[in-house]
C-alpha cells in the first residue's frame, strides 16, 4: 500500500503537468482586403437621359385668330416655305382693303393741293392774290403729303397683318408636336406646331451638383441606347445650364452627338458613361472607413505579423460607395475593407482567399 508522502507527490506532480500546458491560441479573424494604390484612372460613372433635336422651333402665329386649316402633322417633313397652317384671312383682308383706300384718297388729295400750290404761285407772281392765301395753299400741300406718308405705313402695316395669316416654316425639320387644332381661336404666340431640325441631336441628361465638381468639362462621352447597348455614339458637352432645376437640383446638360445613328430615334432613352477626373489620394472602398475617436480611421495590416493597427487619415472626398484618402495611406499598404467593426489594434487576422 502506497504511503501517503507517495501519493502527495503523485498529485503535486499532475498540478505541475497541467499548469504548464501551452495557454490557447490567439484568435485569428478573417477580413477582407486590399492593396492600397494611387488611381491612374478616374472611376466609372453612368447616367440615363433621352435624345433631343439640337434645335427645337415652336411655330406660331404673330396675330390672333380662329385657325381654318393645319395642313402639318406629326412625324410629317417640312421644307422652308412650307405653309403648316392658316387662320381665317377675312379680317385682315377688309383692313388691307380699308388702307389701300385711305393710301388713294391720301393720294388724290396731294395731287389737288399740288395743283392748288402751281395755281396760288402763278397768281402770286402776278399779283392776284395774297401771300397769306399762297402760304395756306402750300400748307395743305405739305398735310397732303404728310398724309400719304401715313396712310402707307398703315398700308404696309396692313399687308403685313395679311401675310400673317399663314404660318410659313422657316427651315428643314420634322414636325415632333402640335399645339392646336383647325377651328380653333389661337392667340398671338400660341405654339401651332414643335419641328425638330435636322441639323443634329444632343443627348440631355440630368447631372447632379457632386458630379459635376468631379467630371472634366471637355471629358468624352459614350452614349448607348439603354435598350440595345450596340447602337453607339460618341459626344462632347454643349452646354451646361447655369442654373440648377428648382426641384430635382440637378443640372441640365446637352451632349452633342458627333456621329448620329438614326437608331437613336428623338426621345429614345440612351445611357452616358464617361470617368471622373483622376482623384489626387488613395482610392478605397466606402467600407474600410471607421473612426478613431472623432476623427476618421482605418485599419491597417502588418504583412510580416498579419497583424492590425488603427491609423487616422484626411478624406478628401467620400460617396456612399468610395472614399478618397489624401493624408494617412500609402500605395502598397493593406487596408481591410470588411470586418473593420470587429478588430481591436494588435489583433492576427487572416486575409480571406490567402492560406493560414
Amino acid at each position: 500500500m502506497k504511503s501517503a508522502s507517495t501519493i502527495a507527490c503523485l498529485g503535486l506532480a499532475v498540478f505541475a503537468c497541467v499548469g504548464a500546458s501551452a495557454p490557447p491560441p490567439p484568435e485569428v479573424r478573417p477580413v477582407r482586403t486590399v492593396v492600397a494604390s494611387a488611381s491612374t484612372e478616374g472611376e466609372p460613372v453612368s447616367l440615363t437621359g433621352h435624345v433631343r433635336a439640337r434645335t427645337e422651333e415652336n411655330l406660331a402665329f404673330r396675330i390672333d385668330g380662329r385657325m381654318i386649316s393645319r395642313k402639318a402633322s406629326v412625324g410629317q417633313v417640312v421644307q422652308p416655305g412650307d405653309v403648316v397652317a392658316e387662320i381665317d384671312p377675312q379680317p385682315q383682308q377688309d383692313g388691307l382693303h380699308a388702307a389701300q383706300a385711305q393710301n388713294e384718297a391720301a393720294q388724290a388729295a396731294v395731287h389737288e393741293a399740288a395743283n392748288t400750290l402751281e395755281r396760288q404761285r402763278t397768281l402770286l407772281g402776278q399779283g392776284w392774290t395774297t401771300r397769306a392765301q399762297f402760304d395756306a395753299a402750300e400748307r395743305a400741300f405739305l398735310n397732303a403729303k404728310a398724309q400719304v406718308d401715313s396712310t402707307a405705313a398703315v398700308l404696309h402695316t396692313a399687308q403685313d397683318q395679311f401675310g400673317y395669316t399663314k404660318l410659313v416654316a422657316d427651315a428643314p425639320g420634322t414636325v415632333i408636336a402640335t399645339g392646336a387644332e383647325a377651328g380653333e381661336v389661337v392667340r398671338a404666340g400660341q405654339t401651332i406646331v414643335t419641328v425638330a431640325h435636322g441639323d443634329g441631336a444632343d443627348a440631355v441628361f440630368d447631372v447632379p451638383a457632386s458630379l459635376m465638381r468631379q467630371v472634366a468639362p471637355d471629358a468624352s462621352i459614350d452614349i448607348a441606347l439603354t435598350d440595345d447597348p450596340s447602337v453607339r455614339a460618341v459626344g462632347q458637352v454643349r452646354e451646361v445650364a447655369p442654373q440648377a432645376d428648382p426641384v430635382t437640383r440637378s443640372y441640365r446638360v446637352k451632349v452633342a452627338l458627333s456621329a448620329w445613328p438614326k437608331a437613336m430615334r428623338l426621345g429614345a432613352t440612351v445611357t452616358g458613361q464617361t470617368h471622373m477626373q483622376v482623384a489626387s489620394g488613395i482610392e478605397l472602398p466606402a467600407t474600410a472607413l471607421t473612426t478613431a475617436g472623432d476623427r476618421p480611421a482605418v485599419w491597417i495590416v502588418d504583412g510580416k505579423t498579419q497583424q492590425v493597427s488603427l491609423r487616422t487619415v484626411d478624406l478628401l472626398r467620400q460617396d456612399s460607395s468610395r472614399i478618397v484618402i489624401s493624408r494617412g495611406v500609402e500605395s502598397g499598404e493593406i487596408v481591410v475593407t470588411a470586418g473593420v467593426h470587429a478588430l481591436r489594434p494588435g489583433q492576427n487576422v487572416r486575409l480571406l482567399g490567402a492560406s493560414r
